[in-house]
């Protein structure tokens, strides 16, 4: 019998529908209208064997400051057979000479040390139905003109510019901002996501600042479905439970290769991390 060749191509709208039911077959909730947004921001290639997409993975850059390595996913029944390895090679070769993140599964892991991954934190991912709570006063809504003061602010805390990934958050969602002496000091954004929706990005200039921001989406959402990404260090996680939003698992941040750290030390981003398109 012939064994059945896997090829490796570039991801093209075809091939959502099967990437959905990937991403069903791993437990991640992901929409159709969730991999068109990754889809839309980024490039991508799939792995196919005898017709079927059995493996993804996109890559999302950041003009040339770094890309994102996202919804790297095999099917169980191809698992042990370096598929997965196969992927992030065609992942590099898209990416070019960009440095690169991502959050890795403890499964992941030792394949994206191999490939020169090194780890920088972890991401832990709240979710639940929102408690009834009331908003910050200091908080507002968003307009259009603060779109470039917005982007700024994300550019000094994420360290590259995610102009475009913000510019279509602003397309499906809202944000809100924090005024300090007239300019934006601070910003939270809400979009459909999953099951629900996802509050992040999230950029603050403190953690008292961070909860208010947050606060604006959860008054306006009481009892619906919501999701927040943060890391151990914001110290955002016992407040999240407490506002209903339990402790479901994470990830770990990694990059490649270690890249000097071009964020504003004044500044702490909350961002989606590689599930940032998920």
């Amino acid at each position: 019998m012939q064994a059945s060749q896997i090829e490796i191509v570039p991801f093209g709208p075809d091939h959502l529908e099967a990437a959905v039911a990937l991403s069903r077959q791993a437990g991640w909730p992901h929409r159709t209208e969730d991999w068109q947004l990754a889809l839309a921001l980024s490039d991508g290639m799939v792995a196919v064997e005898d017709g079927r997409v059995v493996g993804t993975v996109l890559v999302t850059p950041y003009k040339r400051d770094c890309a994102t390595i996202n919804m790297v996913i095999v099917d169980e029944t191809m698992r042990g057979r370096g598929l997965g390895r196969k992927l992030m090679d065609a992942a590099l070769l898209i990416a070019g000479d960009r440095p690169l993140r991502l959050v890795a599964t403890t499964a992941g892991l030792p394949l994206y040390q191999k490939l020169g991954f090194h780890e920088t934190g972890t991401v832990a991912q709240h979710q639940g139905l929102a408690g009834d709570i009331a908003a910050s006063a200091e908080t507002q809504a968003a307009t259009d003109a603060d779109l470039p003061a917005i982007v700024a602010l994300d550019r000094l805390a994420f360290g590259a510019d995610r102009e475009g990934l913000l510019s279509y958050f602003a397309g499906i969602g809202a944000f809100d901002v924090i005024r300090r002496d007239g300019h934006v000091s601070g910003f939270a954004c809400l979009r459909p996501f999953g099951r629900g929706e996802v509050i992040g990005p999230v950029v603050a200039a403190d953690l008292g600042q961070a909860r208010k921001l947050i606060e604006h989406f959860i008054a306006r959402r009481p009892g619906r479905f919501l999701r927040v990404d943060t890391t151990a260090e914001t110290g955002l996680s016992p407040w999240l439970v407490e506002q209903g939003l339990a402790h479901v698992g994470g990830g770990i941040t990694m990059k490649k290769p270690l890249v000097r750290d071009t964020a504003d030390p004044t500044a702490t981003t909350f961002a989606l991390a590689s599930q940032a398109l998920g």
